[in-house]
């Protein structure tokens, strides 16, 4: 549908001012926020950050050659002239928390905000690709969903849009409730809790916790959704009654839950669904194909029922949803003798996240001549049970039908010493050499599944396979 575009800059200095108490020196109007020089837009005001291994201040000037409007600041940066407008305040990361919250308080959108251990950003791209059939809709971008990515994400919120999804993240107890409470949704909706960033809580129970705090940033008279099949759905439940939160709707494949699946029809690159959501029966495709993909769509279409809007439409709509770079999107690579396929899913691992890519694995049957092949990297920040995680995806590997698996990091190659020696392709401290043998040992007709945590740099395989297409190599 076409939505109407805002008129107007989507800040002035006046309103900058208002927002952040600093000091400007010009006047400007800037058509979007940035943080990064690299990806500055015509027209954005760029803000200055600064971190322990990086100062926005040095790139400056790049960003103003980019096209950046005005600059947010702590101090005028070397070099830049005395005409250039700069909006001075006393911590840049403060002030754009304050463009946030200025922002949110003035626009008229109805928000979800989404969490949970594994499929936040699925279930974002869903909730935005459903709401943008019935609105017009702002969404956080890639995985903005940190102290950082949130407020960037509601300073750039158009005024008139009438939709807002955030996608909200943690990795220690105590980020989620001031995050939830900047965002100020209509609706919260958690996909799940398991045991994802253990090394830093105590326990999954603590997890939980830590992921209810979301609820604490509901609006008043506002939605809560919850998965009715997790395990802590009873202590979410509760702590949704304690925020005051009267309205709590269920997803799931339990029947008493409010957003019920029926029946899934799962496909090698999508999925075909029945399911029960705001007491309407449903049926859609979903172009992305995993259960996992499925049950989320149960908790997105129930959080936009929950903000009004129709389910009908939206579910029509979820057929146009792609999985996102690094999370499950399947590129078919020509090389010699062929072509092979990858499914990327390089960005994050987590036991559970694992265990859904192996289905889909399970599922993609090879070209003849070709083999299932895993390359895994280390799913980090599992704490004192790792070694345990990584040696229970032994047997799901083998039950995947999985042919030759690469491993990158010490407990994944600690993992594939216990499996079949047929099965071994070879391992490596971390990527830098296994991207290359990984490149080397596959051909035509293979399906190559990519999967380990941001921090293994599993990507660097990825690139190593796309390079390997014809008149590339």
């Amino acid at each position: 549908m076409t939505e109407p575009q805002m008129t107007g800059p989507l800040w002035t200095s006046a309103d900058a001012v208002a927002a952040t108490g600093g000091k400007n020196s010009h006047d400007w109007q800037a058509s979007g926020v940035s943080i990064d020089s690299r990806t500055v837009a015509e027209g954005d005001l760029f803000v200055a950050l600064k971190g322990d291994a990086f100062d926005g201040h040095d790139y400056a000037r790049d960003a103003l050659g980019g096209g950046a409007a005005a600059l947010l600041v702590e101090r005028r940066p070397e070099g830049v002239s005395a005409e250039t407008p700069v909006l001075e305040v006393a911590s840049t990361l403060e002030a754009l928390e304050k463009l946030g919250r200025f922002q949110r308080g003035r626009s008229g959108a109805k928000a979800i905000a989404v969490t949970g251990s594994v499929g936040k950003t699925g279930s974002k791209e869903m909730l935005r690709v459903g709401l943008s059939a019935l609105g017009k809709t702002h969404a956080s971008v890639a995985s903005f969903n940190n102290h950082i990515g949130a407020p960037l994400t509601l300073a750039r919120l158009p005024l008139d849009a009438a939709y807002l999804v955030s996608e909200l993240g943690m990795n220690h107890r105590g980020e989620l409730a001031p995050l939830a409470r900047m965002v100020q949704p209509d609706v919260a909706l958690i996909t799940n809790v398991e045991a994802v960033h253990a090394g830093h809580f105590d326990s999954e129970e603590e997890i939980a916790e830590e992921k209810a705090d979301i609820l604490l940033g509901v609006k008043e008279g506002g939605t809560a959704v919850l998965n009715r099949d997790n395990r802590h759905y009873g202590r979410l439940w509760e702590r949704a009654r304690k925020a005051g939160i009267r309205t709590i709707v269920s997803f799931g494949t339990d029947l008493s839950a409010d957003a019920c699946l029926l029946n899934a029809e799962l496909r090698r690159t999508d999925s075909l669904v029945q399911a029960i959501v705001a007491q309407r029966r449903l049926r859609y495709r979903l172009a992305v194909p995993g259960r996992h993909w499925v049950l989320n769509s149960l908790g997105v279409l129930a959080g936009i029922a929950a903000l009004g809007g129709d389910v009908t439409v939206a579910a029509a709509a979820l057929e146009q949803v792609e999985a996102p770079k690094g999370r499950g999107r399947q590129v078919e690579i020509a090389i010699p003798g062929g072509t092979l396929l990858l499914i990327d899913e390089s960005y994050n691992a987590s036991p559970p996240a694992v265990r859904a890519a192996l289905d889909v694995l399970a599922m993609t049957k090879p070209k003849p001549g070709g083999r299932r092949i895993l390359v895994l990297g280390d799913m980090l920040e599992l704490g004192d049970g790792a070694a345990e995680a990584h040696n229970a995806l032994a047997q799901p590997i083998q039950a995947a039908g999985a042919d030759l698996v690469f491993t990158a990091g010490p407990n994944m190659n600690r993992m594939a010493e216990s499996l079949p020696r047929g099965l071994q392709g070879g391992s490596g401290d971390d990527t830098t050499a296994l991207a290359p043998l990984v490149g080397a040992l596959v051909h035509a007709g293979d399906v190559v599944l990519v999967k380990g945590s941001l921090g293994m740099k599993m990507a660097r395989v990825v690139d190593a396979l796309l390079a390997l297409r014809t008149g590339e190599n």
